[in-house]
């Protein structure tokens, strides 16, 4: 199984998270891509245990449902696993050794640095540029990950009649759909600093993007999930009818200012502290913008409050703006689900390495 850049043919973007599988297929005509299908599937509170999948055939029944609805004939996926589950670093080599020679080096290096034995992970490697202190020297990405978080998603889609064809990291795929969103950011984007905030059902994660590539991430245990289990505590429902009631509306007048604007005020607080970690951590770097991503980026008026509280330009994330659709798909759901499919967007991208 492959992680990085070898070429690939088209592959479905397959973003298995905590409360749902989102599945994307995209296509490209000359320059522009388009939407072919795409389709969410939910999944039960109990499909995962603490970000660990706990019951594969729930999760494989819930992709093959994705894969019937969206009407793909695509059999080959890319899926993530979060950064939580990854070990990432920037090591450098010498440039004169030759492929073998490259290999045996990385290998011993990884050794250094991975918290488990080489027999227990998945490893990769990607050789990014000359050092730039040292022409002599390739400054080479690493990345590991513990075999059962990699196997049991191959598993799952395997269960599911799909193959998995590339398994990457979510902060890679943030980044390669980041790669989409400078239509809706004002200006070019070379030299600048981007924070991209997704906040899913369970997960918050900040990751900065600086010149287009991730030099920072933080995950947060905080979610949607939280909104859903305030509406089914305050108002006596079922999780699964707070969720839908959460989505379609109808709730009561109190619902607003009572449990929606606190969850919003949370979810502010959230980001900003996860923006401060950022801020105390690097030198001197200004944030010029911040792209609202996942589930709850579609709140209405979580945009307009993040600029009040931080002062920071701010996006809801629609990757496919400049996008061509397929007959099937139709265009006012993509634009409502578009910011919890950015993950699924990025993995997508991947047809075209």
């Amino acid at each position: 199984m492959i992680w990085f850049n070898q070429k690939q043919n088209a592959v479905l973007g397959l973003d298995i998270s905590t409360a749902a599988v989102k599945l994307l297929e995209l296509s490209k005509v000359g320059t522009r891509y388009r939407v072919e299908s795409y389709a969410v599937a939910p999944l039960p509170q109990d499909a995962f245990v603490d970000k660990n999948i706990a019951n594969i055939d729930v999760i494989s029944e819930a992709i093959k449902f994705a894969v019937k609805q969206s009407g793909t004939k695509i059999r080959q996926a890319c899926v993530a696993v979060s950064g939580s589950a990854v070990m990432s670093k920037v090591i450098s080599i010498p440039a004169s050794l030759d492929e073998s020679e490259l290999e045996d080096q990385i290998l011993d290096e990884a050794s250094q640095y991975v918290p488990y034995s080489l027999d227990e992970v998945n490893l990769d490697f990607e050789i990014q540029r000359v050092n730039e202190a040292n022409s002599q020297m390739l400054d080479v990405l690493l990345v590991a990950s513990r075999k059962e978080n990699v196997n049991d998603r191959v598993e799952a889609l395997a269960k599911a009649g799909l193959k998995t064809k590339i398994v990457d990291v979510e902060a890679f795929a943030i980044e390669n759909a980041f790669v989409l969103l400078t239509d809706q950011l004002e200006g070019a984007t070379e030299g600048k600093t981007y924070a991209v905030a997704d906040v899913g059902a369970t997960m918050a994660t900040l990751n900065i993007v600086h010149d287009g590539h991730t030099v920072y991430t933080r995950e947060q245990g905080f979610g949607g999930k939280q909104l859903t289990e305030e509406i089914q505590r305050r108002y006596g429902f079922s999780y699964e009818e707070a969720g839908l009631a959460k989505k379609r509306g109808g709730l009561p007048e109190s619902y607003n200012v009572d449990v929606l604007e606190p969850f919003k005020k949370a979810m502010v607080q959230q980001i900003s502290r996860s923006m401060q970690f950022f801020m105390s951590s690097s030198a001197n770097r200004t944030v010029d913008g911040i792209v609202l991503a996942g589930g709850c980026a579609s709140i209405p008026g979580i945009d307009s409050l993040v600029e009040q509280s931080l002062g920071i330009t701010a996006y809801i994330a629609n990757p496919f703006i400049s996008m061509a659709l397929s007959n099937k798909v139709k265009p006012q759901t993509l634009s409502a689900d578009a910011p919890a499919l950015m993950l699924a967007c990025g993995l997508a991208l991947r047809s075209f390495d």
